[in-house]
């Protein structure tokens, strides 16, 4: 069932997907957008996905419109620091907010006293799905499947999986599948991927759950095994199936995590659309596609209906799965 805050949420995110064409056929017609540089900013550090994603998508905007583009990285408080800065940015087209889904619908659960407000402050332009994130098993465990180590976990006293953090999408996964199968696995959260893959090389947990680029080594080492990955399959790991075609039930194992490119609320809708087009172009340019290669990502930026659409469908989702872990906002 799905709770009260969620719901709320819900139809907020409703409300705003349905409103926006009003807002956007209100606003006067900026046709020669874009005439000058635009600013990106970028809610995570340089090197990681979001920032290349920025850059990649920011180097076909300049590619094709012949207008300068320039990444500025806001990292901080799971993107809220660059949300703060972008919802004070002029309505016009010329700066756009580059992060991920944590950032636009998670911390509204996971930051007291959240500065912004995704629904009122920004227009989602597309979301590009970040790819399915496969769960890998320590050598340690000898698990060739996603059933037997949940068996290994049923029977080894103390079984610990490392996360990317408290509230992130791994941490979902592992309080779902302690639900599902009773288990007891404890969730380690890192400050980031690096130490926990490494911590997964070493022995010192049970196995993670994270990036496909940022598990590569562990793979490629045969110090680690993906057992399962999320949402669909992976042409990078064709041979691995997801959750869900392993039995688990959570709705979460069939969601999108993204990065998404937004414009702050009152851009005028021709610019969105225009915009939209860019990002949907870019996502076929040698450039980004070289990126998502590196990620095992499968699918690129999506129309602003579709996205639209997404966001409205999944975010219910996503909140109530990050209520379920009964985190207090800090």
């Amino acid at each position: 069932m799905m709770s009260n805050i969620s719901r709320r949420h819900f139809i907020a995110v409703t409300a705003a997907a349905s409103a926006y064409p009003l807002i956007g056929g209100a606003a006067q017609a900026q046709t020669d957008w874009p005439n000058k540089q635009i600013k990106i900013i970028a809610g995570y550090p340089a090197g990681g996905q979001t920032d290349l994603f920025a850059r990649a998508y920011g180097e076909y905007i300049r590619t094709a419109t012949g207008q300068s583009v320039v990444v500025e990285n806001k990292a901080g408080a799971s993107g809220s620091v660059a949300a703060v800065e972008f919802k004070r940015a002029t309505p016009d087209g010329y700066t756009l907010m580059f992060t991920i889904s944590t950032t636009l619908i998670m911390n509204r659960l996971l930051i007291k006293d959240i500065a912004y407000d995704t629904d009122k402050d920004f227009i989602i332009v597309s979301i590009m799905p970040a790819g399915s994130l496969p769960f890998v098993a320590a050598e340690k465990t000898g698990a060739k499947t996603l059933d037997e180590f949940i068996a290994y976990a049923r029977k080894t006293e103390k079984v610990s999986i490392g996360t990317y953090g408290a509230g992130s999408y791994a941490h979902m996964a592992v309080n779902e599948m302690n639900k599902q199968y009773g288990t007891k696995i404890e969730a380690i959260h890192y400050r980031g991927e690096a130490p926990m893959w490494t911590d997964v090389a070493g022995g010192f947990i049970d196995g993670a759950h994270g990036s496909y680029g940022a598990a590569l080594s562990v793979l490629q080492s045969g110090r680690g095994r993906a057992l399962a990955v999320s949402r669909k399959r992976m042409s990078t790991l064709p041979d691995v199936p997801t959750f869900i075609e392993q039995g688990a039930k959570s709705p979460i194992f069939g969601l999108t995590g993204f990065q998404s490119c937004s414009v702050p609320m009152g851009t005028p809708r021709d610019i969105v659309m225009k915009l939209s087009n860019l990002l949907v172009e870019g996502g076929k340019s040698e450039k980004v596609q070289q990126v998502l290669k590196a990620y095992g990502v499968d699918e690129s930026a999506m129309t602003f209906e579709a996205t639209q659409k997404l966001y409205k469908d999944e975010a219910p989702l996503w909140l109530e799965a990050v209520a379920s872990l009964g985190l207090t906002p800090s």
